[in-house]
């Protein structure tokens, strides 16, 4: 074969290699070998004034793990099969600071394929700019503060907890009808100033003032979250003589409020606080049921009887929790159905994402919108992320420490009752 012969052929097969590898996804990587596993990277904390609403979420979103790989992996649509999955999970010990150098060596060292940042808004606040910055989309689990969502960053969604601007629903609708309707019109709002309380205590200050609402605010303050003693706060408010108190905190601020109020001679027709409603166990264990009696709060899926239509109702749940964590120190409530609702989307989104790509992913948790019904309602993100279904009626507890439901009337198993606790 002469010279020019020879270099006609090499040509021709160099070309016909190129084809076959364009026309050959594994050759070309386009699509590669399935991975030997699937890595979720994910912070919680351990310690600290979040533990008690962050190792929930961890231990359930574990839990939804080890089922998946003991069924061989959750189905990964871009490989057309079953891969393990293996969870990285950081103790941030509820430092912020610590949070964002570990969700930075989650995106960087570890490389993981999803990311799931703690849990509440004080630790998902340092995430979101992380996230966004490396152009990873962030499973969001409850980190509710309004100000993570906007149009121009599509690097986020909220998953098992409706955003806090829209969370309060229920409670001002409750507050300017039936609340009004029984003389509770004179409002005291105390909150805890960060994204996740502050941004419910603006959402409740605008719908009460609005033209026409029948309520009056009559104390507004916020304090850091830190605070533990509530004895001058009380007075001050006492001072102003409301007929209902709205106290906004996480679990730590509504403990030692209904504390100290127990403590004080001030007895206020109406009291309402988050927590009672969404981690139980804790509240009743820390303030008692004298202490819980009338206190109004909000209903999770703990109080409700959602059927799911996928993954295990709120009684499986607690059994399949209570078998794997028993007696080890973490209560169920309602951040642990936050960590199988977390886990139900991720499986989702596997099973519906053309490709592990951060653009292909957030396609994924989009399109489930209005379809994924779960324990806790049904899963529907506004366009920029923001959760707006799993919404929270209001109840109010009896003296045998049991919660009814006051609020929206379609929900009520019972009627709202003043002058407690």
């Amino acid at each position: 074969m002469n010279q020019g012969r020879r270099r006609g052929f090499l040509n021709a097969l160099l070309m016909l290699l190129i084809t076959l590898a364009i026309a050959s996804p594994i050759a070309a990587g386009a699509e590669g070998a399935a991975p030997a596993e699937i890595k979720i990277g994910h912070l919680h904390a351990a310690s600290g004034p979040y533990a008690s609403i962050s190792m929930p979420v961890y231990d359930t979103l574990k839990l939804w793990v080890d089922q998946q790989n003991a069924a061989g992996g959750a189905f990964v649509k871009a490989f057309n099969k079953k891969i393990p999955l293996k969870l990285i999970s950081y103790d941030d010990q509820s430092n912020p600071g610590t949070a964002a150098i570990l969700i930075n060596q989650l995106i960087t060292q570890d490389k993981v394929d999803l990311l799931v940042c703690d849990s509440g808004s004080v630790l998902t606040a340092v995430a979101v700019p992380i996230a966004r910055e490396h152009k990873m989309f962030l499973f969001d689990p409850t980190g509710t503060g309004a100000a993570f969502f906007s149009k121009d960053n599509p690097y986020i969604a909220l998953l098992a907890d409706p955003v806090s601007t829209v969370w309060p629903r229920y409670l001002w609708e409750f507050l300017k009808s039936d609340a009004a309707a029984l003389g509770l019109k004179r409002v005291a709002i105390l909150y805890a100033t960060n994204d996740f309380t502050g941004t419910q205590a603006s959402a409740i200050r605008a719908a009460l003032k609005e033209a026409g609402s029948p309520s009056e605010i009559v104390f507004d303050q916020g304090v850091p979250t830190s605070t533990s003693n509530y004895s001058v706060l009380i007075d001050n408010i006492a001072a102003t003589n409301p007929d209902i108190v709205l106290e906004l905190g996480y679990v730590g601020n509504d403990i030692a409020f209904l504390r100290n109020l127990q403590d004080q001679d001030h007895k206020f027709k109406a009291v309402f606080t988050l927590y009672p409603g969404i981690e139980t166990n804790v509240l009743m264990k820390n303030v008692g049921a004298q202490g819980l009696a009338g206190v109004f709060t909000y209903v999770t899926a703990l109080g409700l009887t959602l059927k799911p239509e996928i993954g295990m109702t709120v009684e499986e749940l607690r059994a399949a929790f209570e078998k794997a964590y028993g007696g080890g120190g973490v209560e169920f409530g309602w951040n642990a159905i936050a960590g199988h609702v977390t886990g139900l989307v991720i499986g989702e989104t596997l099973a519906h994402a053309d490709s592990l790509s951060q653009a292909d992913l957030r396609q994924a948790v989009f399109g489930l919108s209005g379809k994924l019904k779960t324990l806790v309602g049904t899963f529907e993100l506004r366009e920029d992320g923001a959760q707006i279904g799993e919404l929270t009626p209001i109840g109010q507890f009896g003296p045998d420490g049991k919660l009814a439901v006051v609020y929206p009337h379609e929900f009520a198993t019972a009627k709202p009752k003043i002058n407690a606790p």
